[in-house]
C-alpha cells in the first residue's frame, strides 16, 4: 500500500480523469495503493472512473468540474481535502482539441481550446500549490506534448496551449526553487497517443481525424506519470517519436517545417471508418456514454516504449554503459 507521511493511503488528483490518459492514469495510481479524485465534465466518465478505481482497491471521488473555471477547480480541491485527505499528487492531464485550419477556428472555439489545454493546468496547478506550499510536500505532475516544443499543422490552439504550459511549469519551478520549497512540479511529454480524443475532438477536416504515428497506448504515459509522482524530476519523455521530433526541432527546424507542410496534413487523417463521438469542446462528450481509456487504434498502436524505460532504469542503464566502457578500455589495455 502507498502511504503517505502521516501512515494513510496517499491521495492522487487527476484532471480528465475519464479519459485517455487520463483515464489510464487513474487506474494506474489505484493500482498502486491510492485514493483518487477525478475532475472532469462527463457523467458516464466520472461513473465509470470511480467503478475503475474502486475495482483496483482505492477509494475514488468524481467531481463533475470544468477546470477551465479557477472557483470550480478550487471548490474540488477543498472538497477533495475534507472527504479524502490531504493531496499528495496532483495531474493536471485534462485538455480540448480541434483538426482544423487557424482561419477555419472560431474565436469561441480558439479560446475554449485555450482555456481547458493551458489555464486548465494554472487552475490546478494554483489550487494544489495553495495546499502543498503551506505542507512544504506534494507533487504536480503536468502533462505536455512533444507538440509543447514543435508545432504541427491543424492544431495551433493545442500546440500554442501545450507551449504555454511548458513555459508556465518552468518559471513556476523556479519560483518554488527560490523559497527552497520541497514541493515538486513535473512535467511528462507525450507522443500520439490512442486515446477517444480522436473520436471527439472538433473536426473540420473531410477524414477521420488521427494520431501521427507511430501511436501508442496511453498506459505507458500513465506508468510515467505515477514514476514522476513517486520518482520527481523536471521532465520525461514518453515515445521515441517525441524524442526525435524535439531533438530534430533543436537541430534543424526550418527543415522541419517544410516536412511537416508536406506530410503533416495527411498524416492527421485516416480514410478508415472509425467511430464518431461529436465534438466535445462546450458540452461532454462522454455523458452517457463511458469512453475508457483507448480509442479506436488499439490495431496500430504500440504497447511498450524502450525509451520510457530507460528513463525509468537510467541509473542501470548509466551503470550498464560504463560497465561496458570499462571493459572496452580493459580490453584495450591488454591488447596493448
Amino acid at each position: 500500500m502507498t502511504t503517505s507521511t502521516a501512515g494513510q493511503r496517499k491521495i492522487a488528483v487527476v484532471t480528465g480523469g475519464t479519459a485517455g490518459v487520463g483515464r489510464a492514469t487513474i487506474r494506474e495510481f489505484a493500482r498502486a495503493g491510492y485514493d483518487v479524485a477525478v475532475l472532469a465534465r462527463g457523467r458516464a466518465g466520472l461513473d465509470g472512473a470511480a467503478a475503475d478505481i474502486r475495482e483496483a482497491g482505492g477509494k475514488a471521488l468524481v467531481i463533475p468540474a470544468d477546470v477551465a473555471e479557477p472557483t470550480a477547480v478550487d471548490v474540488a480541491a477543498e472538497q477533495i481535502e475534507n472527504e479524502l485527505g490531504e493531496i499528495d499528487v496532483w495531474v493536471n492531464a485534462a485538455f480540448a482539441g480541434s483538426l482544423a485550419f487557424f482561419w477555419d477556428t472560431s474565436p469561441q472555439e480558439y479560446e475554449r481550446i485555450t482555456r481547458v489545454t493551458y489555464l486548465g493546468q494554472v487552475n490546478g496547478t494554483r489550487s494544489a500549490l495553495a495546499r502543498m506550499r503551506p505542507r512544504d510536500r506534494g507533487v504536480i505532475v503536468n502533462v505536455g506534448s512533444a507538440m509543447a516544443y514543435r508545432s504541427i499543422p491543424l492544431q495551433s490552439a493545442y500546440c500554442g496551449a501545450k507551449h504555454a504550459v511548458k513555459g508556465f511549469t518552468e518559471s513556476i519551478r523556479t519560483e518554488l526553487a527560490h523559497e527552497r520549497s520541497r514541493v515538486r512540479l513535473c512535467m511528462v511529454q507525450l507522443p500520439g497517443l490512442n486515446t477517444p480524443q480522436f473520436s471527439w475532438n472538433l473536426n473540420r477536416m473531410p477524414k477521420h481525424p488521427m494520431p501521427v504515428p507511430p501511436i501508442f497506448q496511453p498506459e505507458l504515459p500513465a506508468r510515467a506519470i505515477r514514476f514522476l509522482a513517486e520518482h520527481p524530476r523536471r521532465n520525461v519523455w514518453v515515445g521515441l517519436s517525441t524524442a526525435y521530433t524535439i531533438l530534430a526541432e533543436r537541430l534543424a527546424p526550418a527543415l522541419v517545417d517544410r516536412y511537416l507542410a508536406r506530410t503533416g496534413i495527411e498524416a492527421q487523417q485516416t480514410d478508415a471508418d472509425r467511430p464518431r463521438r461529436g465534438p466535445n469542446l462546450f458540452e461532454p462528450s462522454d455523458e452517457r456514454d463511458d469512453p475508457g481509456a483507448h480509442g479506436a487504434f488499439d490495431d496500430r498502436a504500440h504497447r511498450s516504449d524502450p525509451l520510457l524505460w530507460a528513463s525509468m532504469h537510467r541509473r542501470a542503464v548509466l551503470s550498464g554503459v560504463a560497465a561496458a566502457a570499462a571493459g572496452v578500455v580493459a580490453a584495450a589495455t591488454i591488447r596493448g
